[in-house]
């Protein structure tokens, strides 16, 4: 009777796989760009202080950050976004050519603030502001927009259709039909392409050059889509 039995099931089995195969589906993908000049911009401008004491070294940095902050906001208004995005305070040491032990040789403060600029022509002033008020280094500028949510729902969109209407055309060419989607996969990214308009005011007075070049919005868009007969 045991015998019976597991012969009984090897035998269902492929019959129920059989049942339950997936049915076919034609997989495509869709790409949509878009190119759009930078509404905005971030700038990273820090100080760099150095002294015999860590105390000395942060009471330094702090009068020099705040005169930078001071000016930026010159440029930018009182209500300017203007934030810290890193400190550190450490030793600083001299090392021998020949080896030994390094010697403590004072301390130095780093403060970096990051400051929003909604009016891209004025990226040259805001950074020579920063430097005349006592920044030590520039370390970049960052371009985007200030709303990039209906930008990424067109290319989306745009590479959705795209994506369908190849699969329509594979579908076709097969001599069968699409269906359902079974599965949506995007993908998008946002670069900042080659130069551009200068960020310059018209009219303004010599200010450190800066080009804003223009931003490529891409999505990418992989369907399955059920094939039907």
């Amino acid at each position: 009777m045991k015998t019976a039995i597991c012969l009984f099931l090897a035998i269902a089995l492929p019959a129920v796989a059989q049942t339950t195969a997936r049915r076919g589906y034609i997989a495509a993908y869709g790409e949509a760009s878009i190119s759009i000049r930078p509404d905005q911009a971030r700038v990273n401008v820090g100080v760099l202080t150095q002294a015999p004491t860590a105390t000395d070294a942060a009471a330094k940095n702090a009068d020099q950050v705040a005169s930078v902050i001071a000016s930026l906001r010159s440029v930018l208004g009182a209500g300017a976004d203007i934030r810290t995005i890193n400190y550190s305070l450490g030793p600083t040491y001299q090392y021998a050519s020949g080896g030994g032990q390094p010697m403590l040789t004072g301390f130095q403060a780093n403060n970096v603030v990051q400051a929003t600029i909604g009016d891209t022509t004025i990226i040259g002033r805001v950074i020579d502001a920063a430097i005349q008020g006592g920044a030590t280094r520039v370390d970049g500028i960052q371009f985007g927009l200030k709303d990039e949510d209906p930008i990424r729902r067109d290319v989306l969109r745009n590479a959705a259709q795209k994506a369908r209407q190849k699969a329509d055309t594979i579908a076709a060419g097969l001599g069968v039909r699409t269906g359902a989607v079974i599965a949506a996969d995007e993908g998008y990214q946002a670069q900042r392409v080659g130069g551009g308009d200068r960020s310059t005011a018209p009219g303004a007075a010599a200010v450190t050059p800066v080009e804003t070049g223009t931003l490529e919005i891409r999505g990418t868009v992989t369907l399955q889509l059920e094939v039907l007969p």
